[in-house]
């Protein structure tokens, strides 16, 4: 019987490497995807109505935030369930997603980008619906050596300790490593409440012409990254 069995699984084990000539991941079929893009709709109509003061807005917004924050964590559950314990992910898997990193990391540079030639266009060619001037007539700005010089050091140094938790993990450092995203944690929520602060502080709002658009959308962008 324990032979019959062992041949069996051997068998099977057989069939399986003989009817998979590749060394690609054909993913089974998955709700993720669906649900993602449904939570991603109420999010976007939840939010213009929010931002639109209807009524309903923010309790479709939220629940379009908490079912898309679900999504990503069962959906990257899975990934991570396929890649180790089933062992799917072969060298050539594993150059999809880094392809996809590199390419949405690029995606993020271009996107900021854009906001840094928005406010460069204007502020060196200002057209006369601000006044021909930079920053346009009336608008108030922001001391940089206060507030915006203090968090300036503040992102290197989270940025260097994700770098150091990085490192700690290739060496199998754990306690660095935990030690070192801790630090990062902190760093990125002081950033965070330094750029609150600043907000709370600026005497221009986003609708304050184009200086004010690209100021908040450039750095609320940026500290939605961080």
């Amino acid at each position: 019987m324990g032979v019959k069995g062992g041949l069996h699984t051997t068998g099977a084990k057989w069939f399986m490497i003989e009817s998979q000539r590749h060394s690609y991941h054909l993913v089974d079929p998955s709700p993720w995807p669906i649900s993602g893009s449904l939570g991603a709709l109420a999010t976007t109509v939840g939010g213009v109505m929010y931002m639109h003061s209807f009524q309903g807005g923010a309790t479709l917004l939220s629940l379009g935030l908490i079912f898309l924050l679900y999504t990503m964590f069962v959906w990257w559950r899975d990934v991570l369930r396929e890649s180790t314990l089933e062992g799917h992910h072969t060298k050539a898997v594993q150059l999809g997603p880094r392809y996809g990193s590199i390419l949405f990391i690029v995606s993020e540079v271009m996107f900021l980008f854009a906001f840094f030639w928005a406010s460069s266009h204007s502020s060196l060619a200002p057209t006369v619906e601000i006044g021909g001037i930079w920053p346009p007539k009336g608008i108030g700005v922001l001391d940089p050596w206060e507030i915006p010089l203090l968090n300036t050091p503040i992102l290197p140094s989270s940025g260097a300790a994700v770098t150091w938790a990085h490192h700690a993990i290739l060496a199998g450092k754990e306690k660095r490593a935990v030690y070192a995203l801790v630090a990062t944690v902190l760093l990125a929520l002081v950033s965070t409440g330094f750029q609150g602060m600043e907000y709370y502080q600026a005497p221009s709002t986003i609708s304050d012409s184009i200086y004010g658009s690209t100021f908040f959308l450039a750095t609320g962008f940026h500290g939605f990254h961080v």
